[in-house]
C-alpha cells in the first residue's frame, strides 16, 4: 500500500532507533564512563568481598563483607599515599625546580661529542624553553576562566567519591540486576546466547583489570627498586609515571620508557644502565608476565591493539586509549559467540540423509 515496503521500513525505523542510541550515549558519555570506572573498579574489589564472604558467619546479604572490604581498601590507600606519595610529590617538586638548571646544564656544548650532537641538544632545549615559555602565556592568558576550571577540579573530586559508591552498588546488586535484565528474554536460544555472552564478559573485564593492576604494580616496584639501586634520580616519581602508564597497552609503557630516558639523560642519570633495565624489563613484562596475567579472554593481535588505542584517544581522549582493549575484546567475543550460534543453526538444519 503506498508503494511502501514493509521489510525496508523496519530497517530504515530500526537503523533510526541505533543511531538515536549512540547520539544519547554520546549525550551522557561522562556519567557512563563514570559508571564503567565504577564496574571497572567493582571488579577489582571483587576477589577481595568473595574471600572476606567465605571467612565471615553466614549472612543473607554481603554487607558485611563489602564493608569490611572498603575498610581495607581504604586502610591500603592511606598507606600508599602517606608512605609513597609523600616521597613522589617531594621528588616532583625538586624536579619541577630543578628543570632550568638541568637544560642550562645539558645545553653546554660537550668536549668528546660532535658538533652535530652539541647542536642538536641546542635546538631540543630552545624547543622545550619556546613550550614552557607559551604554556605560560597561555596560563596567564586564562587566568579569566579559572572559576570555570575550579568548578571542573570540584565535579572531578565529586566523581572520585562516587565512583566507590556506584562500586558498592555494583558488588552489593549486580548479579540480581543482570538477572533481571537477562529475564527481559523470553526462553530459547536468544536467552542462552545472552546467558554466555554476560559471563564471558564479566569473566574477560575480571581477568584483565586484576591484570592490569598487577603489571602496575609490578612495573612500580621493579622501576623504583631498580631505579634506586642504580642511582637514577627522581626514581620514585618515573616509577610512579611507569606504573600509571600501564594502564594504557603498548603506548604508555613506550611513553614512560621514553621520558625516563629523557629526564635520566638531562639529570645527568646512568643512561645506559637505564636502557638496559628497560629493555629486560619490557621483554620479561610483554612475553612472560603479561601473557600469563591476561591468559584468559584477552587475546588480540598487537596491530588491533594499536589501532584501538590510537583510535580510542582520538575518539576520547586518555579515557578512550584506556577502555579501547576491553571494547575490542568485548567485540571479539560477541563476533565469536553469535558465530557459533549460526554454525551450530546451520548444522542442526540440515538434516543427515538415511540410506537403506
Amino acid at each position: 500500500m503506498l508503494g511502501i515496503d514493509k521489510r525496508a521500513a523496519q530497517y530504515t525505523w530500526t537503523a533510526a532507533l541505533v543511531l538515536l542510541l549512540l547520539w544519547l550515549l554520546y549525550l551522557v558519555r561522562t556519567t557512563l564512563f563514570v559508571f564503567i570506572v565504577a564496574l571497572l573498579f567493582a571488579y577489582l574489589l571483587s576477589p577481595l568481598v568473595n574471600v572476606i564472604d567465605r571467612l565471615l558467619p553466614t549472612s543473607r546479604t554481603r554487607t558485611p563483607a563489602l564493608a569490611v572490604a572498603y575498610l581495607i581498601f581504604i586502610a591500603a590507600l592511606y598507606v600508599a599515599v602517606t608512605q609513597i606519595g609523600g616521597r613522589i610529590f617531594q621528588q616532583a617538586d625538586s624536579f619541577g625546580k630543578s628543570v632550568p638548571a638541568l637544560l642550562a646544564t645539558w645545553q653546554q656544548p660537550s668536549k668528546t661529542a660532535s658538533p652535530a650532537v652539541n647542536s642538536f641538544k641546542a635546538q631540543i632545549v630552545q624547543k622545550v624553553r619556546e613550550q614552557v615559555s607559551k604554556s605560560s602565556g597561555d596560563i596567564i592568558a586564562a587566568i579569566p576562566r579559572a572559576g570555570v576550571k575550579i568548578l571542573s577540579v570540584a565535579s572531578n573530586l565529586i566523581f572520585v567519591v562516587i565512583v566507590p559508591v556506584l562500586g558498592f552498588f555494583f558488588l552489593k546488586d549486580g548479579r540480581a540486576i543482570a538477572l533481571q535484565f537477562v529475564e527481559m528474554v523470553e526462553d530459547g536460544p536468544r536467552r542462552s546466547l545472552l546467558d554466555d555472552l554476560l559471563a564471558d564478559t564479566s569473566l574477560l573485564l575480571a581477568h584483565y583489570m586484576r591484570a592490569i593492576l598487577l603489571l602496575s604494580l609490578a612495573a612500580f616496584t621493579a622501576y623504583s627498586i631498580f631505579f634506586t639501586i642504580l642511582g637514577i634520580p627522581y626514581s620514585f616519581l618515573l616509577a610512579a609515571l611507569a606504573g600509571t602508564l600501564e594502564f594504557i597497552p603498548m603506548i604508555g609503557p613506550l611513553t614512560a620508557g621514553a621520558t625516563i630516558l629523557i629526564v635520566t639523560g638531562v639529570s645527568g642519570g646512568p643512561l645506559l644502565s637505564a636502557l638496559i633495565f628497560l629493555i629486560v624489563y619490557r621483554m620479561l613484562a610483554d612475553y612472560i608476565l603479561s601473557p600469563q596475567l591476561m591468559r584468559a579472554g584477552v587475546e588480540l593481535h598487537p596491530l588491533f591493539v594499536l589501532f584501538g588505542v590510537f583510535a580510542g584517544a582520538e575518539i576520547a581522549g586518555i579515557p578512550g586509549a584506556f577502555l579501547s582493549v576491553p571494547v575490542l575484546a568485548i567485540v571479539r567475543i560477541f563476533y565469536r559467540r553469535i558465530r557459533q550460534v549460526r554454525v551450530l543453526s546451520r548444522r542442526s538444519a540440515v538434516k543427515p540423509v538415511l540410506t537403506p
